[in-house]
């Protein structure tokens, strides 16, 4: 459709409902990067991204896949996830020089305790400054999964065989869904012993709009 004194069309991504420019041009005027969070049906992404009119440039990356070489055997999508993500992301800004950061949601919903709001605490948590509002993360418990495992102790007594199909993907690799507390806490302590390890080099994402 072609443009008019009294019509213009919209951006692509905009008419795509992936960007909403007036969200992004007010994290923009902040002057600092951005903490991306992302998430899809099955990991999280969280990007430190910051503005350049060729290209936002990735100053640092998590993907949740990752977290397999640290020893996560469990759900890659999961708050305890999104939270170890956020961590490893934030840990990485540091090494980029990066210490302050606003949040980036994107046009998700933001609900408060979300897997969201998971890696913004993870990122936080690594020493990354990044404003916001304590009521809007989610609790202890909850980042160290000990909701997951309660709830799986009680299918487990209660209805061993929905517990067969529930955790199933994890029962077949070895994985007891009842530890994931301890394994959180043990695969956070590697990836603060791996700080030094990643590629944090800075990418240029071509359109300048990918992470928006």
């Amino acid at each position: 459709m072609a443009r008019s004194g009294r019509y213009r069309v919209k951006f692509r991504r905009r008419r795509e409902g992936k960007t909403d420019y007036r969200r992004r041009l007010a994290l923009l005027k902040s002057g600092l990067p951005r903490l991306v969070v992302r998430r899809t049906n099955r990991h999280i992404i969280v990007q430190v991204v910051e503005y350049s009119p060729h290209g936002d440039r990735v100053l640092a990356h998590a993907f949740s896949k990752e977290l397999r070489k640290f020893g996560w055997k469990y759900s890659l999508k999961s708050t305890p996830a999104a939270y170890l993500t956020g961590y490893l992301a934030a840990l990485r800004a540091k090494q980029a020089g990066v210490e302050e950061a606003v949040l980036d949601i994107g046009r998700q919903a933001s609900t408060r305790g979300s897997r969201i709001y998971a890696a913004l605490k993870g990122a936080v948590d690594a020493g990354l400054q990044v404003p916001h509002g304590g009521e809007i993360l989610p609790d202890e418990s909850r980042i160290r999964g000990e909701h997951i495992a309660e709830w799986a102790a009680q299918l487990k007594e209660e209805d061993p065989e929905f517990y067969q199909r529930q955790f199933a993907e994890y029962l077949k690799t070895g994985a007891d869904p009842g530890e994931i507390p301890s394994e959180f806490e043990e695969v956070l302590e590697a990836i603060k012993a791996s700080a030094g390890v990643g590629d944090e080099g800075q990418t240029l994402i071509e359109g300048g709009e990918e992470n928006s």
